[in-house]
């Protein structure tokens, strides 16, 4: 599935929209392949923003549901019976269990986290910031409605100053944490309630399939800056989507300045908030994200 442009595609599409001449290559065939360009000539982003935004879509709603498979699969059918999963039913194993993970990583935590299924709002660990301090890197997706609670949003900005890397993705569909290449924790909850099982998951082509779930749903997840959380609320604005219009329109800094009537740097500063409220790296990406939310 196509996640965006290569840098050298979109570092080609920037240099022909100024004049460039279309050089033939990987980078060409990429832009020619994504609708950028047609008969060397460069083509408005917006079309293919659009189906890049959908393909982001439709991507999650399958790792949605392989998500939901797995998890219903191996809570009900005989994951006693194999060998690289372990049900794990009393709460306190579950915990020390989360703990002796993180606190045995050598190289990455990496977790996807729709909020506890006990409270409303993610609970800071406390094997996180001695992993952190000994250089172990840690990945989270939240739930995007775990910020809407002041709560929420503050443990998250809690982990991030801490060193954690964080992005939210709406629906995220599992509690898991992958310690590593190793191991991976899955918290199910009991049918009746009240309680969680968790599976308890070593190397196997199930692990590998988590670790590309995980992965899948970090690409698709928007960063959380800190402080960023207040930016979102009355965003887009007008003044926003028509920013955003002409951006995918390829007009320059100076041609939207002058549509606007500003400065151009008034126009950088707005789209360098803009890349940094949505995580954005490059314009492009801005435009991806910002097409997924329906601000284009």
């Amino acid at each position: 599935m196509h996640q965006g442009l290569s840098p050298e595609a979109e570092e080609l599409y920037l240099a022909m929209l100024c004049g460039s001449p279309a050089e033939p290559g990987p980078a060409h065939d990429e832009l020619v392949r994504v609708g950028l360009v047609r008969n060397d000539a460069v083509r408005p982003p917006r079309s293919a923003l659009a189906a890049i935004a959908s393909s982001h879509e439709a991507a999650a709603a399958r790792a949605r549901e392989t998500a939901e498979v797995l998890a219903a699969a191996y809570a009900e059918h005989g994951a006693k019976e194999v060998d690289f999963v372990e049900v794990l039913t009393e709460a306190d194993e579950v915990i020390s269990t989360f703990e002796e993970m993180q606190g045995q990583a050598k190289c990455q935590v990496r977790a996807l986290d729709p909020g506890s299924y006990l409270s409303p709002q993610p609970e800071a660990s406390p094997a996180q910031p001695p992993a952190l301090a000994r250089g172990v890197a840690y990945r989270v997706v939240y739930d995007s409605g775990l910020l809407q609670t002041e709560a929420g949003f503050a443990s998250v900005q809690e982990s991030i100053a801490a060193g954690e890397q964080a992005r939210t993705f709406p629906g995220v569909p599992l509690k898991l944490v992958i310690a590593d290449a190793d191991r991976a924790l899955i918290a199910v909850p009991t049918v009746t309630g009240g309680n969680v099982v968790a599976l308890l998951i070593h190397p196997s082509v199930l692990l590998s399939a988590l670790i590309e779930l995980f992965e899948a749903f970090w690409r698709m997840a928007v960063s959380i800056t800190p402080g960023g959380h207040a930016d979102t609320v009355e965003e887009p604005t007008t003044a926003t989507r028509r920013l955003m219009a002409l951006l995918s329109a390829g007009l320059t800094d100076e041609s939207i300045a002058r549509e606007l009537g500003v400065s151009e740097r008034t126009v950088h500063r707005r789209v360098s908030r803009l890349q940094q409220l949505l995580g954005a790296q490059t314009r492009f990406q801005l435009g991806v994200q910002a097409s997924r939310r329906g601000w284009l």
